[in-house]
C-alpha cells in the first residue's frame, strides 16, 4: 500500500469551548494555520488531540468537518486509542467511512498486552478497513514495546506501512533499518530527539510542538534534509527548551498553552486534565515566552 507520509505531521490539538463542548471552528482554524505553515500531514485525535477524552461521536463529527474541510491539501490521519480490539476496529472503520486517508493506531489502552496480544490488536484492526496504518510504538508512556522483531513478523501486513518510534531510544531507527531496510516509513514521535532520528534515517516527524510554531518546524525539518546541519543545530538548540515540553506527562497542557500565548486558540482542556496552577504555569509560560522572544528570522535562514 503507497502512501506519501514524509515530513512534519502534527498531532493537532482539539480545541474547546468554555462548557468543553468540542469547537470545531476553532480547531480547523488552527489547522489552517499550520497548514500555512508548510506541515506536510496532520493527525487528528492523538494524544495531543485529548482522545482518549472524546466520546466517540464526538470524534467523528470532529474528523468529518475536518476532512471535509483540509480536502486533499495534506493527508489526514485519525489516532485509534481504544480500550478494547473490538472498539479499536468499530472507530477505525467509522474514520475511514468519515474519509480520513489514514490510521495512526495505538495498541490497546489500560492493559498492557504481550507480544502475541498486541499483534493480534494491530492486525484486528487492519482487517476491519482498507486503510495505511501508521503503527505507533510508545513504551514509555503505553506501557506495550512493539520491537523491532515485532514489526518483522507484522511486515506481511500490506497496511502498516509506518512506524511512529517514541521509545526514545534512537537506537531503535537503526535497529529496524537494519532488520527491515525500507519496509517501514520511519517517523520520529519524540519532539526533543529529531534532529538526532533524522540523521539515523527517519523520514518523517509527529509533532507536538508544531502546534505553537509550525514555520519554525518546517524550518528545522528542511535544513535537515538539506544537510544542511549546522544551521539545523542552530535552530535545534533554540527549539530543544520548547521541544522537552513535549516530553513531559502534561504535554497536553503545555503545548496547548504554547498554542495559546502565540495566539492560535485556547489552553482549555478536558478534565481530568486540568489548567496548569501556579506557579507551574508561569515557569513554562516563561519557557515559551523565551522562545517567542528569540525565535529565528526564517527569512535569512532560508535566505
Amino acid at each position: 500500500m503507497q502512501t506519501k507520509w514524509h515530513g512534519v505531521f502534527p498531532a493537532a490539538t482539539t480545541q474547546f469551548r468554555g462548557d468543553y463542548s468540542v469547537d470545531i471552528e476553532a480547531t480547523l482554524r488552527h489547522l489552517d494555520l499550520m497548514i500555512d505553515g508548510g506541515v506536510h500531514g496532520m493527525i487528528m485525535l492523538g494524544t495531543v488531540g485529548e482522545n482518549c477524552s472524546l466520546a466517540f461521536d464526538e470524534k467523528i463529527e470532529l474528523l468529518k468537518a475536518t476532512v471535509d474541510h483540509i480536502g486533499d491539501r495534506i493527508p489526514v490521519l485519525t489516532g485509534v486509542a481504544e480500550f478494547t480490539t473490538a472498539t479499536a476496529c468499530n472507530f477505525a472503520a467509522a474514520a475511514e467511512d468519515a474519509g480520513v486517508d489514514g490510521l495512526m493506531v495505538l495498541p490497546g489502552m489500560v492493559y498492557k498486552s504481550d507480544p502475541r496480544e498486541t499483534i493480534v490488536h494491530y492486525r484486528a484492526v487492519a482487517d476491519a478497513v482498507n486503510l495505511p496504518i501508521m503503527c505507533y510504538n510508545n513504551p514509555v508512556v503505553y506501557g506495550v514495546d512493539i520491537t523491532p522483531e515485532m514489526f518483522a513478523e507484522m511486515a506481511d501486513e500490506p497496511k502498516f506501512v509506518a512506524i511512529k518510534e517514541s521509545s526514545e531510544d534512537t537506537r531503535r531507527i537503526t535497529d529496524l533499518k537494519n532488520l527491515l531496510g525500507d519496509r517501514y516509513t520511519l517517523m520520529c514521535g519524540v519532539d526533543d530527539l529529531v534532529l538526532e532520528s533524522v540523521a539515523l534515517g527517519a523520514e518523517g516527524w509527529v509533532s507536538g510542538l508544531v502546534n505553537a510554531f509550525p514555520a519554525e518546524n518546517r524550518l528545522l525539518w528542511d535544513l535537515a534534509m538539506a544537510g544542511r546541519y549546522e544551521e539545523a543545530r542552530e535552530v535545534y538548540r533554540w527549539y530543544t527548551p520548547l521541544l522537552h515540553l513535549d516530553t513531559h506527562v502534561k504535554l497536553v497542557q503545555y503545548i496547548k498553552l504554547a498554542v495559546a500565548e502565540v495566539g492560535y486558540g485556547s489552553e482549555l482542556v478536558r478534565p481530568p486534565r486540568l489548567p496548569l496552577a501556579e506557579p507551574e504555569r508561569s515557569q513554562i509560560l516563561e519557557v515559551i515566552r523565551e522562545g517567542i522572544r528569540t525565535r529565528p528570522r526564517i527569512e535569512a535562514v532560508v535566505g
